[in-house]
């Protein structure tokens, strides 16, 4: 099950497993989070799935997707030994998640980003060679990884002995809506997924142009751009606190953009 929308769990805090239900509740069945402490509480997102497994929801009707994050990435709070080699530390955070969310198996794994820039390094290559490994005992659905930018997809691309299955960038207008990467993603049968959609574009969602577009449709400026995203080939992820703006989020099945305001909203700030 390939999700099409995807609901983020990042700085929820205690409010992640009300939050949780509620959005699976209101329609979402794609859930992203990370064994990150410093901005996800995982646990939370697990006991979200028990009480909701409990009401009828099966952990086979969701999409879970949670992420390795590398050590500079945490704080005080890190969910491995971060004296053991990578490729361990790799192991022991995928063995906490399935802890945390109590299943025997994600649908997607992700690298929450390299450890190299602009290129790669022998630890991202470390990493990668144990997350393959992951996908290889079929415990997770697809591997990918997030925060990356082309040159770093292209090599992934060139020399993984299992390529890159979800890409999940932070998406800027006045950069393109990250167009490289979508581009290259497109050309390989990868899946996107696009983040901070809305909280990296709010000039945007304050044009004239899109304010325009959300007048003529009906609709919040905010689903005018969700929308955009999923039409331009995107997994939109949102992280809204707001049961009411869930279910706007989830209404924009309902909208169709033209190929022509498509194009316009690629443009207007790329």
């Amino acid at each position: 099950m390939n999700p099409t929308f995807i609901y983020g769990t990042a700085w929820k805090k205690e409010a992640t497993t009300r939050l949780v239900q509620t959005a699976i509740k209101a329609g979402f069945t794609a859930i992203d989070t990370a064994n990150q402490p410093k901005h996800y509480s995982e646990w939370l997102v697990g006991e979200a799935l028990e009480a909701l497994e409990r009401e009828g929801v099966s952990r086979e009707s969701l999409f879970l997707q949670t992420k390795f994050t590398p050590l500079d990435g945490h704080d005080n709070r890190v969910p491995y030994d971060p004296h053991a080699d990578l490729k361990s530390q790799v192991r022991q955070s995928f063995e906490r998640s399935l802890q945390n969310l109590k299943t025997d198996h994600v649908d997607s794994y992700l690298l929450h980003g390299p450890y190299s820039h602009p290129g790669l390094g022998d630890s991202d290559w470390e990493v990668w060679g144990a997350i393959e490994e992951l996908y290889r005992s079929g415990r997770t659905g697809m591997i990918g990884v997030s925060n990356v930018n082309y040159l770093q997809l292209s090599l992934l691309l060139e020399r993984a002995a299992i390529k890159p299955m979800v890409v999940q960038n932070r998406c800027f207008a006045n950069r393109g809506w990250d167009r490289e990467v979508r581009e290259i993603c497109v050309e390989n049968s990868i899946m996107y997924q696009g983040f901070s959609l809305l909280t990296a574009n709010v000039s945007v969602l304050q044009s004239a142009t899109i304010r325009s577009l959300a007048t003529k449709l009906g609709v919040d400026t905010m689903q005018v751009i969700l929308r955009f995203a999923m039409q331009v080939g995107m997994v939109p992820l949102t992280g809204t606190s707001n049961e009411e703006h869930m279910r706007q989020d989830l209404g924009i099945y309902r909208i169709l953009l033209s190929d022509e305001e498509v194009a316009l909203i690629e443009s207007i700030a790329g």
